[in-house]
């Protein structure tokens, strides 16, 4: 499948409104990303395209099929705002035929992130995060933060994401936790090991 055709099944689920414009400058972010880090441009354009393919789906529908995908049963004991990545990278696997565990994990994890996530999560997880339309507290320094290191610029949207449910009182699904350690601990790891070298 290619970019277009890709893009004509995204109109066809979200129209042509305000999520399927967020979903295409999630796309335009991603491919910048993907250049300035070295990912698969074709996996990065399939995973950005599909990445909200569920969202305008009713909830008790996106239940449903979180369910019959047998997705982490977890996920309906917290926000339904969690629902629509795993449901539309099964919905990709299923209506279209997307195989790429990568490409689909990039689609499932893009709200929640994940331990040990790839380059490929990484990229998805922060176009969504920094759209150029995105506009809150701490957008600028993560968006400055994308320009020069990935995984500090998503542990930042991590942290920024984790202290707004905080103050909101919120349930935070446990694969935002397991994200935002498994960064830190490989952050502290590398500025070990740069230490290490520097004495």
């Amino acid at each position: 499948m290619n970019r277009e055709q890709a893009l004509e099944f995204l109109q066809r689920s979200l129209g042509t409104g305000p999520r399927y414009q967020h979903s295409v400058r999630v796309l335009e972010t991603a491919i910048i990303l993907a250049h300035k880090y070295g990912e698969d441009v074709t996996k990065v354009e399939l995973a950005a395209i599909f990445h909200d393919y569920a969202k305008l789906m009713p909830i008790h529908e996106l239940k449903k099929l979180l369910l019959k995908a047998k997705e982490d049963s977890r996920l309906v004991e917290y926000h339904s705002e969690l629902w629509h990545g795993p449901v539309a990278a099964y919905l990709a696997h299923r209506e279209f035929a997307v195989e790429d565990k990568d490409v689909l994990n990039a689609i499932r994890y893009h709200t929640t992130g994940r331990a040990n996530m790839s380059r490929l999560e990484k990229i998805i997880f922060l176009a969504d995060y920094i759209e150029p339309q995105r506009d809150f507290p701490g957008i600028i320094e993560t968006r400055e933060l994308a320009e020069v290191n990935l995984d500090e610029a998503v542990l930042k949207a991590l942290s920024n994401t984790i202290a707004f449910l905080l103050t909101k009182r919120s349930a935070i699904y446990p694969d935002t936790f397991a994200a935002y350690n498994d960064l830190i601990r490989n952050t502290k790891r590398l500025d070990n090991q740069e230490k290490s070298r520097k004495s």
